[in-house]
């Protein structure tokens, strides 16, 4: 089997925390036929079986359930997302066109940051699970601006009136079939569930909400200080890459109007376990160097480590959850007559 050692051009930084090439040959069966292998594998069965019944159970996809009360209405699916909510801001008296210009700022300069360490540190950066999420940050810029644009050119057709289901029809036509107590609530939104891609964004939008906590406070509070007391420095680039991600992800999050059902959590353990399989499959073929040392299935703590880094999403995700319903709860309080709440 080919073996591949740390490339000599990566950043110092990255050198404090790079291993070498195990002493271990992963490509050998004996390295995969063990009791350690055998209990991470558990784990990632019963978080994978976890994940898909949380998706298939609760994930909307334009359907509704009926009410558990007797007037036989029906109660909106958690996992709704309607077509508006993907680029629909907050607050009313915020024009759509703030929204896109800063999600186009954000993918451009996520872009840029990416291209450079890409070109800085060549291809093999790509096996971290940082540069996964920030690619995956990135995307979810650029898809935003795109649903954006659309959203901001069906603002000013209804604005100017040249769509036959404007705002005031929609707006009319709730009033008649909601009670008076709903209707200046329910007359900010939009009937049109979302397509392919507003349901795409949504989940990409809950994926990055964990996956770029968890990046970011593994390295400012675990890699920092262990690199602070080998007296290794930070560079620019690095900072702003474990920084800006967050800073632009929770400026959108103030901005948008998208909901933050719990259980889309399933697609965040999606996202780290389609990495995790990724790196044994390299390692099952290639003897190359683990990125992270807890990946490495040849310690006896290697089950610990897994089982840690998977209850460590857990506060990860409900620590932005949380951020959300606060936001919604602010805004609701500040600006009762301008805040359009997610369904």
């Amino acid at each position: 089997m080919a073996s591949l050692t740390s490339p000599s051009s990566y950043t110092e930084l990255k050198d404090a925390w790079h291993p070498s090439t195990t002493t271990v040959d992963t490509t050998e069966s004996s390295y995969w036929f063990n009791w350690r292998v055998m209990i991470c594998c558990i784990w990632m069965a019963v978080a994978m079986v976890i994940t898909a019944f949380l998706i298939f159970k609760y994930e909307g996809f334009r359907r509704k359930r009926s009410g558990d009360g007797g007037d036989g209405g029906e109660k909106e699916w958690s996992g709704n997302v309607y077509e508006d909510e993907t680029w629909r801001p907050c607050l009313r008296n915020i024009h759509p066109a703030w929204l896109l210009a800063f999600r186009a700022v954000a993918f451009f300069v996520l872009l840029i940051m990416l291209i450079v360490i890409g070109l800085v540190d060549g291809p093999t950066i790509f096996f971290y699970y940082t540069q996964w999420t920030f690619a995956l940050i990135t995307l979810y810029f650029g898809l935003g601006s795109l649903l954006s644009l659309h959203g901001c050119y069906k603002y000013n057709k209804r604005a100017a009136g040249d769509r036959v289901d404007s705002i005031e029809a929609i707006d009319s036509e709730r009033a008649r079939s909601k009670g008076s107590d709903h209707t200046l609530q329910q007359s900010q939104y939009s009937s049109n569930p979302a397509g392919f891609w507003g349901y795409v964004f949504q989940i990409i939008f809950q994926m990055n909400a964990g996956a770029v906590l968890l990046t970011d406070c593994v390295f400012w509070f675990i890699l920092v200080p262990f690199l602070e007391i080998h007296d290794y420095s930070l560079n620019v680039l690095v900072i702003n890459m474990h920084s800006l991600n967050a800073i632009f992800l929770l400026g959108d999050a103030a901005l948008n109007s998208l909901s933050f059902p719990c259980f889309r959590i399933a697609y965040f353990f999606s996202w780290t376990i389609a990495y995790v399989l990724f790196q044994w499959t390299l390692h099952s073929f290639v003897h190359i160097w683990w990125p992270y040392p807890f990946l490495d299935l040849s310690s006896h703590y290697a089950p610990l480590w897994y089982f840690s880094v998977a209850v460590m999403h857990l506060p990860c995700y409900g620590a932005f959850a949380l951020l959300v319903k606060l936001k919604h709860r602010l805004l609701q309080r500040w600006f009762p007559e301008s805040y359009q709440s997610p369904r």
